[in-house]
């Protein structure tokens, strides 16, 4: 029996309003590679959070090597030998590949100066174990992704890492990078160290991992050995729940086609991809991190370049789409992140709203206020917002308020297609209500809707039908009298033809 590294067991974390996890659990041995699976919002992250000391748990215990331990910040998790490589490299560009491994922990010379020269040297070693033939001189920014992650693998080591957690560590790597990485995982199990790898992708389970854990809805569900259970085991797991029933809508007969896209290539980020809604219609997009769907629908916004593609709206072709073309021909794009994409927080309601309709009240520099207000007390009573008044700040409203305030300020521009990016990410179960309301409310009104979701019971529930996209590509769709939680997350893991 290999010698157990690491166990994880009852762990339980709440944030204000939300259990993320309620008896989690994980164990790690050494030499062994723990594929941890589930769906977006499962827990996986929250946990690993945990054992990387970025916040503490609420209860439960943490065992290393046997001993049970305490892990209050990313100190405690580095001296006790975790080593936690996220999905978003922390490596400073400016800075040379040594002085990026021992960051913080200089080496000096006899005169008590930093030494280049000395750190260059130590880190030489660390780099042979990734197989990373190259001058520990060289600026971390001129790296390649591949390089860059062996860089900060090559770091744990600097830190006597003995538990290495990887996070979605193949998302932006080419196939020959992954390769790479690959074969650097299988040396580093060879020499006794237990690693945590991330995964969406059952391919890689299947190709690098010894055992699975998978994880529900901020729970354990099971741990499996890879060679002995199969796809179709996996995705049970990671769905098997109840979809729950707050959500409100009622099905209409769709018009006619309001955004028709045929072909649209963006790089990477969208291949060849086709689709169309109308009227009336709510279309669901589904996919796992990195599947394309919000870079898909900034490419037809014209906010992301595009390759090449067709756009149609209400059947006449769009040349060049930009953001105000697309605006003023009736499509709104309601971005995924409020706080950083959506709203002026420090500003008011109102000046929130009527932001993109400025040209409806002000004209030769003159406002016209009663106009303005109209608009802003007509969005706030459409959307509901509970505010004392329109001149309040949004920070000061929650996060449900916020989104709300988000939808009225693009229903003001008078849009036939609204999209919708993750509308309900951060806030709680009765704003989510509310918001399903409005979406339902919306359609039946006979806006055209798309609904990009990472929760699978909001997409199954809310759309008429739905399109699930993998690493770029649309890999099925489906109308809402076929939805399966173990189709979708199937072709949402591209392996939906093959059993």
């Amino acid at each position: 029996m290999k010698k157990e590294l690491l166990r994880m067991e009852n762990i339980v974390k709440t944030f204000p309003g939300v259990k993320a996890l309620n008896n989690a659990a994980i164990t790690v041995h050494a030499g062994e590679v723990m594929g941890f699976m589930g769906e977006n919002g499962a827990g996986k992250s929250t946990l690993m959070n945990v054992l990387g000391g970025v916040f503490p748990a609420d209860s439960g215990d943490i065992y290393i090597e046997g001993e049970k331990v305490e892990i209050r910040s990313i100190h405690d998790s580095q001296s006790k030998g975790v080593a936690f490589i996220h999905q978003e490299l922390a490596l400073e560009p400016y800075l040379t590949i040594a002085e990026n491994i021992f960051l913080g922990r200089e080496m000096k010379n006899s005169l008590g100066m930093i030494s280049k020269d000395k750190m260059a040297e130590a880190a030489k070693p660390f780099l042979e174990r990734v197989g990373l033939d190259i001058d520990p001189n060289e600026f971390v920014g001129r790296l390649s992704l591949g390089q860059q992650q062996m860089v900060e693998i090559a770091k744990s080591f600097s830190l006597n890492a003995k538990i290495l957690i990887l996070d979605e560590p193949t998302s932006s790597l080419s196939e020959k990078e992954v390769t790479i990485l690959f074969d650097t995982v299988n040396d580093l199990k060879k020499q006794g160290m237990g690693i945590i790898f991330i995964t969406h992708k059952m391919a890689e389970v299947f190709r690098l991992c010894d055992a699975v854990t998978i994880m529900r809805d901020g729970e354990y569900m099971d741990t499996l050995q890879s060679s002995e259970c199969t796809e179709g085991q996996l995705i049970s797991l990671m769905v098997g729940r109840d979809l729950g029933n707050y959500y409100v809508r009622t099905f209409n007969k769709p018009g006619e086609t309001a955004l028709e896209v045929k072909h649209i290539q963006a790089g990477k980020r969208a291949v060849d991809c086709s689709f169309f809604v109308r009227s009336g219609e709510i279309l669901g997009f589904y996919g796992l991190v990195g599947a394309g769907r919000s870079e898909l629908m900034k490419a037809i916004m014209g906010l992301d370049p595009m390759d090449s593609g067709e756009i149609y709206l209400h059947g006449e072709p769009v040349k060049k789409p930009n953001p105000m073309y697309m605006q003023e021909r009736g499509v709104a794009l309601v971005p995924e992140s409020r706080k950083t994409e959506g709203l002026l927080l420090k500003n008011t309601i109102g000046f929130n709203i009527t932001l993109p309709v400025l040209s409806k009240f002000i004209s030769h520099l003159r406002v016209n206020t009663e106009e303005e207000e109209k608009i802003v007390d007509a969005g706030m009573e459409s959307l509901r917002v509970k505010a004392p008044s329109s001149r309040v700040n949004c920070s000061t409203l929650s996060g449900g308020n916020q989104q709300k305030v988000l939808l009225a300020k693009w229903l003001a521009t008078n849009p036939k297609v609204l999209i919708l990016d993750e509308p309900t990410r951060g806030i709680d179960v009765g704003a989510k209500a509310e918001i399903y309301t409005i979406i339902n409310e919306l359609a039946k009104r006979g806006l055209a809707v798309i609904l990009i979701s990472s929760e699978m019971p909001e997409v199954m529930n809310m759309s008429d039908r739905m399109i699930i996209m993998n690493e770029g590509r649309i890999t099925g769709e489906l109308d809402h009298t076929d939805y399966s939680q173990e189709l979708i997350l199937k072709y949402a893991m591209g392996v939906a033809n093959h059993e």
